[in-house]
Order: structure tokens, then C-alpha cells, then sequence
């Protein structure tokens, strides 16, 4: 069953990115296509509005008849309370809360772990110039409860480090989760751009103890013509 998703905060497409998309085009193939286009659209979306002033979020997102309603302040450009409301879930699945590090930007439902239930995805940026962004995700059990599905911190693997400093960006489409920054050389006069783009893709695969993880499912980099 393919379920489809809904995405707040999608705007138009901009000429700007479909250089992007015809580089992206020549390492992926036909099946791609799609993909990279709707990336334009969401890369383009979060760099309006990454710096954009911060302000209360309140959305609720549903696959069919199930799915979430999100709040957060975003009072704290450091920390902040999620406060997540299931929709269409048993009775016995409460609300729940939890802190982050930052603020949340905006979020979206899907089925990345292609069990026809829904899952949501907050991505989450910190407060500084960096916009240093992560994921964070929640898996539906059947309805009847929600466990984590963990994203993996980028500075824990050196290859995709090397050259990271921030300005994030996400796009979901079909349960592939892309993230894209541009590089950075470091060294005694300060960080300088190369002038090149990373972007990696990630899939959900089952982890430890039944636990499910997004796995790095690839990687290049490209320099925009």
C-alpha cells in the first residue's frame, strides 16, 4: 500500500536550484528525477526560512485518518518543549512531550519505514548563524503506541564531517531522507567555502533490540555549474 504524505510550508520552484537538480540527475537515473525536483522545492523552502525570526509552531499533519498534531514555543533559542498529540491513534496512546535542543522549524509525516502507519519527522536547528539542523523521528507501532527511529549525529562519522559546519537542509520523498550542506576548509585564517555541496541520503533500517535506525544509504559531492 503506498501511502501518501502531506508537507506544510511548501512553496514554489525556484530557477535557482534546477542547476542542482540536473547535477543530482546524472548519479541517480530516471527513477531520481522526481526525487531531486521535489528536493528543490524543499531545500528552497527551509533557506527562506532558516533565518527567519522564530515564533510559535503548530501544526497537525495526518496520513488517511491517523497522524499528529505538533506545538512548541520556540521561546528558547537553545531549548524548548514538543508537545506531540496523536491523532486517530488507540485510546490508550497519550499525549506526550519531550525537550530539545533548539527550535523546530517545521515537520512533516511519511511512511519511512514502509509499514503503512505513519511517522513523524520534526527537524529541529539550533540557535546560532550555523543553523546547524538535525531529525528527529517517531515511528507508529500499529496505532497503538510510538517508539523512536534514530538519526544519526554527523559528527560521529569522519567521512561526512570532514568539511561540515552547519546550514542544513532536508527533503523527504518516498521514505528517502536527504540532507545537503556546503563544505568548508578550515585552517589558521578561519573557515573558508569550497564552493562544493555534500548530500547524503538516508533510509530507515531495522537496529538493535528492535529498534529501527536511519542508515546512510548514499553520498557525493558536487560543485554547482
Amino acid at each position: 500500500m503506498h501511502c501518501m504524505k502531506w508537507v506544510d510550508n511548501t512553496e514554489g520552484i525556484c530557477n535557482k536550484h534546477i542547476d542542482f537538480c540536473k547535477i543530482c540527475y546524472k548519479f541517480t537515473g530516471m527513477k531520481y528525477a522526481l526525487f531531486l525536483v521535489f528536493c528543490c522545492l524543499c531545500f528552497l523552502q527551509i533557506s527562506a526560512t532558516a533565518q527567519a525570526p522564530a515564533r510559535r509552531y503548530d501544526s497537525s499533519m495526518k496520513i488517511g485518518k491517523a497522524g499528529y498534531k505538533v506545538t512548541c514555543n520556540n521561546r528558547n533559542p537553545e531549548k524548548n518543549t514538543i508537545n506531540i498529540s496523536p491523532i486517530g491513534f488507540d485510546n490508550s496512546v497519550r499525549d506526550f512531550s519531550f525537550e530539545i535542543k533548539g527550535r523546530i522549524l517545521r515537520s512533516e509525516v511519511d511512511d519511512v519505514n514502509r509499514d503503512n502507519y505513519p511517522d513523524l519527522l520534526l527537524y529541529v536547528y539550533n540557535g546560532d548563524t550555523l543553523n546547524k539542523g538535525t531529525v528527529i523521528c517517531i515511528s507508529s507501532e500499529r496505532n497503538e503506541s510510538v517508539t523512536p527511529i534514530v538519526f544519526p549525529d554527523i559528527v560521529d562519522d569522519p567521512k561526512l564531517r570532514d568539511g561540515y559546519l552547519g546550514f542544513d537542509e532536508f527533503a523527504l520523498m518516498e521514505g528517502v531522507l536527504t540532507r545537503r550542506f556546503p563544505l568548508f576548509t578550515t585552517d589558521s585564517t578561519g573557515s573558508k567555502p569550497t564552493g562544493k555541496t555534500r548530500q547524503v541520503m538516508y533510509r530507515v533500517v531495522p537496529g538493535e533490540k528492535n529498534s529501527q535506525k536511519f542508515q546512510v544509504l548514499r553520498t557525493y559531492d558536487f560543485v554547482k555549474q
